[in-house]
């Protein structure tokens, strides 16, 4: 038998929301930050549900010309990269009756999908991160999957930083330039940027015993993928061993410092509303909590000589710490359980 209460609203969620008001608000102990997901930038796809971008390989040949000689002919190379996109959905279904009985049935649907968009939200954060479209077809190709190694001959070898973790209990930092020409969120032409909300009112449908009954639907979609136009525009420091963080032996800011002088250009571009940054590009530092507490930690030991390595800015109306002028974003998305990058 079907357990109802698992995946549908019933009485129980509804007067736990309220008590006997039932349209109290709902305190969302569940909601994460996810400032990756504000920060990005959208562009629509330019070939259907996949976007393509061609990069340069080589430089062309040049020499130096001699009386008399002619020049030889060259040309530089490019490759074709190809980002693919997918999309994420949810169905709020809440029974007909329930909403009867109810004091305030559009708050209490209101209430429901605010925490339907939440749950896309962790989800597209995670994602930007971690999803791999090679192990998981129906999703896009994350960062974590493009910058995956810290030997080997890759053109992006030099963006990745090795904080010489081990084990399995290791997270990482990352700073991302978001930008036409570096990296952006992506959606299928003919479709929307952002989460699409439809009513479809009230439906018939079945119980387990496919007995008839009523409820009224609501339809989340967001169609997104990644692009990464540019590679050397972004850095990943991984393996940062989580218990080393937390015991303080762990240089965050000797890190930071390598990973600074890796990216290209240091775009420091702070005002996320700078109507120029989809062409400028904007650089933002994501860490989790566990390492922003070690990086505070280094920079309020007065033996260590770090405090004016950050500084204080506004960033869309919040206060928020930058290194270098690059704004320090803390999301709940960054694991401290990733297996150590070889």
């Amino acid at each position: 038998m079907a357990t109802v209460g698992a995946s549908f609203l019933n009485l129980i969620d509804m007067f736990r929301a309220g008590g006997d008001n039932a349209t109290a608000d709902v305190a969302e102990v569940l909601r994460r930050s996810s400032p990756a997901v504000k920060d990005a930038i959208t562009v629509q796809a330019n070939s259907g549900t996949i976007h393509k971008h061609a990069i340069r390989t080589n430089l062309p040949a040049v020499t130096w010309g001699r009386l008399y000689q002619g020049i030889p002919q060259s040309k530089s190379g490019r490759a074709m990269v190809t980002d693919t996109t997918g999309f994420v959905e949810g169905l709020s279904t809440v029974d007909t009756r329930l909403l009867d009985i109810s004091p305030n049935p559009a708050a209490t649907r209101a209430s429901e999908a605010e925490a339907f968009i939440e749950s896309m939200t962790q989800e597209a954060e995670t994602g930007i991160f971690y999803h791999d479209s090679a192990t998981a077809p129906e999703k896009f190709k994350g960062l974590a999957a493009r910058y995956n190694t810290v030997s080997g001959t890759g053109q992006n070898i030099n963006q990745v930083v090795d904080g010489t973790g081990s084990g399995s209990d290791n997270t990482s930092i990352w700073l991302v330039t978001w930008s036409e020409n570096a990296t952006h969120l992506i959606y299928p032409q003919g479709t929307q940027g952002g989460i699409i909300r439809q009513d479809k009112g009230e439906q018939r449908v079945t119980d387990s015993n496919s007995n008839a009954y009523y409820v009224k639907e609501e339809l989340f979609r967001w169609h997104l993928g990644l692009a990464v136009k540019d590679w050397r525009y972004n850095v990943r420091i991984a393996n940062l061993d989580v218990s080393d963080l937390i015991a303080g032996t762990v240089d965050v800011l000797k890190y930071l410092r390598k990973a600074y002088h890796r990216i290209q250009g240091r775009i420091r571009a702070t005002d996320m509303r700078d109507e120029n940054a989809g062409m400028n590009g904007r650089t933002v530092i994501y860490m989790n909590r566990t390492v922003y507490e070690a990086l505070d930690a280094q920079l309020t030991n007065p033996s260590l000589n770090a405090a004016l390595q950050l500084r204080t800015t506004e960033l869309e109306g919040e206060e928020v710490e930058t290194y270098r002028g690059i704004p320090i974003r803390v999301t709940d998305a960054l694991l401290n359980t990733e297996a150590r990058v070889v």
